[in-house]
C-alpha cells in the first residue's frame, strides 16, 4: 500500500464516527420536525393567530429567528420564546387528549390490514380489503 492511499484509509477511519453521528443527528432533527408538524396539524388551530404566524414561519417555513422578529417588529428572543411556549402547548394538547397518538397508531394498523390482505392473493374479498384499506390510508 502506497503511503497516500495509507493516509486517505486512516482519515475515513477516524471520520466514519464523525459522519455517522452527523447522519444520526440530522435523523433525529427530521423526526423532531415531523412530531412538531403533527402536533401543529393536529393542534394548531388551538393557537392564537400571532402564535400561529410564528410557529408556521420558524417551524414549518424554516425561517429564522431573526428574518420573523424583523417581519413582525419583535426581538428575536420574543420570537425563540413564543416557539418554544408553542411547542410546549402543543405538547401538552397532545399529552391530555392523545390524539397524534392515535392517528399514528391507526395508520399503522390499517396499514397493516393492507399487507396482510395483499398478500392473501386469489381471494376477491382480501382484494377489496386492501382497496378498503388503501382508501383509509389516503383519508388519514
Amino acid at each position: 500500500m502506497k503511503n497516500w492511499q495509507k493516509s486517505i484509509f486512516v482519515k475515513k477511519k477516524h471520520l466514519t464516527p464523525i459522519l455517522l453521528s452527523c447522519k444520526i443527528s440530522k435523523v433525529m432533527e427530521m423526526e423532531e420536525i415531523l412530531k412538531q408538524a403533527l402536533l401543529y396539524d393536529f393542534y394548531g388551530e388551538l393557537l392564537t393567530g400571532h402564535q400561529k404566524r410564528v410557529y408556521e414561519d420558524v417551524v414549518l417555513n424554516d425561517y429564522s429567528f431573526s428574518e420573523v422578529a424583523e417581519d413582525l417588529g419583535i426581538s428575536r428572543q420574543g420570537v425563540h420564546d413564543m416557539i418554544r411556549r408553542c411547542n410546549r402547548l402543543l405538547a401538552d394538547y397532545e399529552e391530555k387528549l392523545h390524539l397524534v397518538e392515535k392517528f399514528v397508531h391507526l395508520r399503522d394498523q390499517v396499514g397493516r390490514i393492507q399487507r396482510i390482505a395483499g398478500e392473501q392473493t386469489g381471494n376477491p374479498a382480501m382484494k377489496e380489503i386492501e382497496k378498503i384499506a388503501a382508501a383509509v390510508l389516503e383519508e388519514l
